[in-house]
């Protein structure tokens, strides 16, 4: 058995404390060469994965993959016994943490607001113009088209979809 390094040791169990068995960020003071190195080493041994990030969890990045993804390190199930922890229970920690947190509720839309009427405009069959959204709401142009990408767009999910039409102009229409 390979006898542990005081850096391999510090990785592996600050990695064990971590969700997912994320072995990054790297202890202060290591970084360059010498970072590549001891993770090289480490993934040779086996105590180290190389796996993809997911960038919604906010995971870390290791190195970038040049696609607009990018890896992260987890310490392995060897990794976790070479420093004396067994697997099982970091995988039940893991799992005790993560129920801590709640999922987001979604947005729950009010009747009779302003948003609303201008969801019921843009839903109906014939849609809505600005000039009847101006109207309807009272808003200026630039804060009806500012509800419809942030509000309805980012927040709700809903798709605002505009076409123009020859006898009435730019149209919005949720799809």
């Amino acid at each position: 058995m390979t006898k542990l390094t005081e850096t391999q040791t510090t990785i592996l169990s600050a990695g064990a404390q971590r969700p997912y068995n994320i072995a990054l960020p790297l202890p202060k003071g290591l970084a360059g060469a010498a970072a590549k190195m001891a993770v090289n080493r480490m993934i040779a041994l086996g105590w180290l994965q190389e796996v993809d990030a997911n960038l919604r969890k906010g995971e870390p990045l290791w190195r970038e993959t040049g696609d607009g993804h990018g890896t992260t390190l987890v310490v392995t199930d060897s990794g976790l016994l070479a420093i004396g922890i067994e697997p099982v229970v970091v995988q039940t920690m893991t799992a005790i943490h993560n129920d801590c947190y709640e999922t987001p509720k979604p947005p729950i839309q009010r009747a009779g607001t302003k948003q609303a009427m201008l969801i019921a405009m843009l839903q109906a069959s014939t849609g809505a113009t600005m000039e009847e959204i101006v109207a309807a709401t009272g808003w200026q142009a630039h804060s009806a088209r500012a509800a419809m990408s942030g509000a309805l767009g980012k927040k709700l999910r809903l798709i605002v979809t505009s076409a123009k039409e020859a006898d009435r102009g730019r149209v919005y229409r949720i799809g």
